[in-house]
């Protein structure tokens, strides 16, 4: 394989500072006054400059204690990601993209990766502290030390997960979201937003993590047309999996999934093959919030966080996009301290019944195993597992 010279690896990220500085430098005349409150770090956030850096290969092997295998905290289909710790101190995880996969597929996923996180700067989205491309390609990022959200929720050896770091999951990951989309100068489209790329720092903040399926979208482009479809059952949009049609709202499907998924402990596609916004749907419906309550919390959640969240989802998982919320308005609906208006998000009878019908093809949908995914590129996560 022929691996991208240090130099030039060095001169595409002095390329993309500059490029990225220039941007943030002009002013956004569209940036949503009214949400100031309900995403303070969007602003604050955007305008910081990468501080990604090279890593010799002999940095990251003594880190990781020669890549061993106790220090491996998470394995998929074309990478291996390894805990590590540099000489101050600071805990790593370093994503090294293994020999299965093509050389090309793995040089595409690795400027992907590069291409599309190595500028973003926001507490609830994955820092990436740089690279190295000594002996193969390595991504390192911070080190998310609770593992990833799929990781305390569906881990049968773990106590359920309280409520009020519940809610702090869903509207920080809601806040990293809407920065991908609104606060970075270039729109990030992620497609695979889900509990297992969500990952946890220590004090339960959220971080959006692995990139490897997003898409820049460009301002003037409405949406963007992509095949083949590529992505994990149980929370693909319906216009993505049927059209391959990619846009913000793509992701916000997905993260009305996750946010069933915060409310309920249960997974996205069950044994039976049923998907949870499936199952979740005739209960939103009907207004029995409580019952998708995770059983496991004994009734010790907060009913109008609650509320709020179970109707953020029902909003995030109508069939038609054009019905969706941005994520703007999906923090709206969880933080905002005035009263939700529902009446704003009633949609017409016919939608209502074209809706109906379209969530019987769910069960085409998810005929498979539950843990398929039609990504090439199985899910990893960078914190501990």
């Amino acid at each position: 394989m022929k691996y991208i010279r240090t130099n030039s690896l060095k001169r595409l990220f002095s390329l993309k500072r500059r490029s990225f500085e220039e941007d943030n430098a002009a002013e956004d005349d569209n940036s949503e006054e009214s949400f100031k409150n309900i995403v303070p770090e969007t602003t604050k956030h955007c305008s910081q400059k990468p501080t990604w850096r090279c890593f010799s290969f002999e940095e990251i092997s003594i880190a990781t204690n020669g890549f061993s295998s106790e220090n491996m905290v998470g394995r998929g289909g074309y990478a291996e990601v390894y805990k590590g710790v540099l000489p101050d101190g600071e805990e790593i995880a370093v994503k090294r993209l293994t020999k299965t996969s093509t050389d090309d597929r793995k040089e595409k996923d690795f400027l992907t990766e590069i291409g599309t996180i190595g500028h973003v700067s926001h507490p609830n989205v994955l820092s990436l502290l740089g690279c190295c491309i000594d002996n193969g390609l390595y991504l390192i990022f911070q080190f998310s030390s609770r593992g990833s959200v799929a990781s305390i929720f569906h881990d049968v050896n773990s106590p359920p997960v309280e409520w009020k770091i519940r809610y702090k999951i869903a509207v920080g990951t809601a806040r990293g979201l809407h920065y991908l989309h609104k606060g970075c100068q270039r729109r990030i489209i992620h497609r695979d937003i889900k509990s297992s790329n969500v990952l946890l720092t220590a004090d339960f903040e959220p971080q959006i993590s692995d990139f490897g399926l997003a898409k820049w979208l460009p301002s003037q482009w409405t949406h963007h047309s992509i095949a083949p479809i590529e992505g994990t059952f149980g929370h693909l949009a319906p216009e993505y999996f049927m059209h391959g049609i990619v846009d913000e709202k793509t992701d916000v499907f997905a993260f009305g999934v996750f946010l069933l998924e915060i409310i309920s402990g249960r997974k996205p596609v069950d044994g039976s093959h049923q998907s949870l916004h499936s199952w979740a749907k005739p209960i939103l419906s009907k207004g029995e919030n409580e019952k998708l309550v995770d059983p496991r919390l004994e009734g010790a959640y907060d009913v109008t966080q609650l509320n709020r969240l179970a109707f953020a989802a029902s909003l995030c998982i109508r069939a038609s996009s054009t019905w969706r919320p941005i994520m703007s308005e999906v923090l709206e609906v969880m933080v905002d301290e005035e009263e939700v208006d529902k009446e704003r998000w009633k949609m017409p009878e016919e939608e209502e019944e074209d809706q109906q019908e379209f969530w019987g093809f769910d069960d085409l949908e998810y005929d498979c195993d539950s843990s398929f995914s039609i990504t090439p590129q199985d899910s990893i996560s960078t914190g501990s597992s």
